[in-house]
């Protein structure tokens, strides 16, 4: 092979043009391949006079780097080209669609109670959810062998049992009355846990709001006119109220509140299960060995309290029939509260 031809092998391969993907790559098979040009010129090195070798070496290098440049710059231009193409976009196509989310149902009704205790002077107040017997039982007069701890028996935490989750927010009301001086007005918000078979009625985790308020000369008209009004706001205003007697061990008396159905306005419906009421929640004035326990002066300071199930209200308000709903995390079933939110 003459010096003349590898020169003329070197400018074909600068003056080739090829036009496309395939072009190249049938460029690349001519001069770059395992059977290509320029692999039988440098096997042809042998039969190269020795003093010209390094010559002849030195231009098959020079083929091959510019071989290998033109195809590389071509592929590049071919691939941007290619690239580009796929990305264009059409701008008479229908725009994409954003899903938008929503707040959850419970998460709804939670912040709506808030807004509506919090008209009336109510604020928030929160507390850990990791607690200890004095603030979850004992300081709200459950002492450890009381039957009641019976229906809010929990998680513990250690072998001692005095390290639990929380099964009330009546332990931030403790907290609070521990280190806040009175008049009290707060409203306890958050997740609770018990031992309960999980069920479309009950569930091992659930969340409350439970109030206080703690003042000179507060009684229990005072409860019932705050109660009225938080039902009235959050039901609807011909809804009226009554109060059952109960047993809370932490407040003396004790009520259970009802409201009347929104739903068939008290003439009885599977939502009141043909009573004509919907119960909603406990209440009762704050026992006074409670106050005490907190260093609060029970002869000068009196008090109610209250507590209600924000899943609760929440299934009565959006009428869902079972409490599993809410922990699911069903796209179909969360898509409803759209307006809501």
């Amino acid at each position: 092979m003459s010096f003349e031809k590898a020169n003329e092998i070197l400018k074909e391969i600068e003056a080739a043009h090829p036009e496309n993907a395939d072009a190249l790559e049938q460029f690349r098979i001519k001069y770059l391949g395992t059977k290509g040009v320029i692999k039988d010129l440098f096997g042809a090195m042998k039969n190269i006079a020795a003093e010209q070798r390094k010559d002849y070496g030195q231009l098959m290098n020079t083929l091959k780097v510019a071989a290998e440049q033109k195809h590389d710059t071509l592929k590049a231009q071919f691939s941007a080209s290619s690239q580009s193409t796929k990305e264009k976009i059409d701008i008479t196509a229908p725009a994409y669609t954003l899903n938008l989310g929503t707040r959850h149902p419970v998460s709804i009704i939670r912040h709506k109670m808030i807004e509506i205790f919090s008209r009336i002077g109510f604020t928030v107040a929160e507390g850990p959810e990791i607690e200890d017997d004095w603030h979850n039982f004992t300081a709200l007069n459950t002492p450890e062998d009381h039957p009641a701890r019976d229906m809010q028996d929990t998680f513990f935490l250690d072998e001692e049992k005095q390290r639990m989750l929380r099964s009330q927010t009546s332990t931030v009301q403790i907290r609070v009355m521990e280190t806040q001086k009175p008049p009290i007005r707060i409203i306890c918000p958050g997740r609770v846990y018990r031992n309960e078979t999980i069920s479309a009625r009950a569930h091992c985790t659930f969340h409350q709001v439970e109030g206080l308020y703690i003042d000179t000369d507060v009684s229990f008209a005072d409860l019932k006119q705050t109660m009225l009004y938080f039902a009235q706001e959050m039901f609807g205003k011909n809804v009226v109220v009554r109060f059952r007697p109960s047993f809370f061990p932490f407040t003396e008396p004790s009520a259970e509140m009802d409201i009347s159905c929104f739903v068939c306005e008290g003439k009885g419906c599977p939502v009141c299960k043909q009573s004509g009421w919907v119960e909603i929640g406990g209440c009762g004035m704050v026992d006074p060995a409670v106050l005490e326990n907190c260093k609060v002066d029970a002869e000068k300071y009196t008090g109610f309290a209250f507590g209600m199930g924000i899943e609760r209200i929440t299934m009565l308000k959006y009428r869902i029939n079972d409490l599993r709903l809410f922990f699911e995390n069903d796209v179909r079933f969360l898509k409803q509260f759209e307006s809501a939110s």
